[in-house]
């Protein structure tokens, strides 16, 4: 799977890999820009270079459908966000209850533009004390950017600010829709 995925991302795509993921059993990465449904399989194919089991949230309720087990091939996880559940605390609960847990987040919570992210991503990293992972989708430039770890401090504004600074400028797939701080 590695050389197809390497063969499809490099050769016939004509992207690059920059960093790479850490050698760590929990994180939480965040992915900016999310503008068009080709972020998933671009993600797909780093996934499958890199040989790293990256995971996903979704309602529970996808996961009891016909195409659950698609759902779960590709990293998914269920999560029931009804009874009254906290998103964040039963997320912390699968980094808990799991020996190895790396959650992909769009935190933009849209293909649309923002400028402003949803902080649920900051709030799981803090709870499950893992480190979060910034990687960029730049779609002008052919590459996916993978940054060091970093673990969530004492002073949000401080952490926010470096992750914004992380992603200026990149473009996604539909411009337009991209993140600007």
């Amino acid at each position: 799977m590695k050389g197809l995925s390497r063969f499809i991302y490099h050769k016939l795509l004509g992207w690059k890999l920059i960093g790479k993921f850490p050698d760590l059993k929990k994180y939480v990465i965040i992915v900016i820009p999310h503008t068009s449904w080709h972020d998933f399989y671009i993600g797909l194919l780093v996934r499958g270079m890199t040989g790293e089991q990256i995971n996903y949230v979704g309602k529970k309720e996808l996961f009891d459908s016909p195409l659950g087990w698609y759902f779960r091939w590709t990293g998914g996880a269920p999560i029931d966000r009804g009874k009254r559940s906290n998103t964040v605390d039963a997320i912390v609960d699968l980094f808990e209850s799991r020996d190895e847990f790396r959650l992909t987040i769009a935190p933009e919570g849209t293909r649309k533009s923002v400028s402003t992210l949803k902080t649920g991503f900051y709030y799981v990293a803090k709870g499950a004390g893992v480190p979060i992972v910034m990687v960029a989708f730049d779609f002008e430039n052919k590459e996916v950017r993978i940054a060091e770890p970093f673990y969530p401090g004492d002073d949000m504004d401080t952490d926010m600010e470096k992750i914004y600074t992380y992603f200026k400028g990149v473009k996604g797939k539909k411009p337009e829709g991209s993140f600007e701080p």
